[in-house]
């Protein structure tokens, strides 16, 4: 597992940060702890795993991940800015910068930081990223209907329904319903101007 040990005044700036998180790219020290996560049924319960992932498997995912990342996707570990923990992972994948839309991944594998706001201000983060760096237009997720927690906190961060896939999925011996949820470019600079956050959004002028 990658950490920060150096005080907080000695650390570099986060390229990609929140209030309470930053987000890094993945490291191949992180392949253990990605492992212990998604092998965890109260993680991959809301996501679309089916079978165990051994050390093997992910380390050719890693390997994958490399060849896709800046292009078709973005992956990144959700760190706690109080001491650069790594609490979980995010990204965008299906990345269409013609058209100006991704998808959103995001999953949080420390149990014990559930609840804390952590996932909601590390979605704003890759919002910023999406919207600001990237220029994308539109970003979209689907999420189970039993999952109440993520679905609160993606309207939180304004997140709308878009529409349902009934019965889209079978998960835990039963079929359950897909929302669609999507927010755009305009939505969310108006969330960003009512908000005093000094984060990355909007992105500075050029000098000069």
């Amino acid at each position: 597992m990658v950490t920060y040990s150096e005080p907080m005044s000695r650390r570099p700036e986060p390229m990609i940060r929140g209030r309470l998180t930053f987000l890094r790219a993945a490291e191949r020290a992180d392949i253990p702890t990605l492992v212990r996560w998604f092998n965890d049924f109260g993680t991959t319960r809301f996501l679309g795993a089916r079978a165990p992932m051994g050390l093997a498997l992910e380390e050719r995912w890693f390997e994958e991940m490399l060849e896709r990342q800046g292009k078709s996707a973005w992956f990144f570990l959700i760190c706690r800015t109080l001491d650069g923990r790594p609490i979980g992972t995010i990204g965008l994948f299906e990345v269409d910068l013609t058209n100006g839309s991704a998808g959103i991944g995001i999953s949080i594998g420390e149990p014990e930081e559930l609840g804390k706001g952590l996932g909601t201000d590390a979605l704003e983060a890759l919002l910023d990223f999406g919207f600001g760096r990237l220029r994308l237009e539109r970003m979209w997720l689907d999420v189970y209907d039993f999952n109440a927690r993520a679905l609160a906190s993606y309207r939180k961060a304004g997140l709308r329904d878009e529409g349902v896939a009934r019965h889209g999925a079978y998960r835990d011996g039963r079929f359950v319903d897909v929302l669609g949820m999507s927010i755009l470019r305009d939505e969310w600079v108006a969330r960003r101007a009512a908000d005093g956050f000094p984060g990355p959004w909007p992105p500075e002028p050029p000098a000069g």
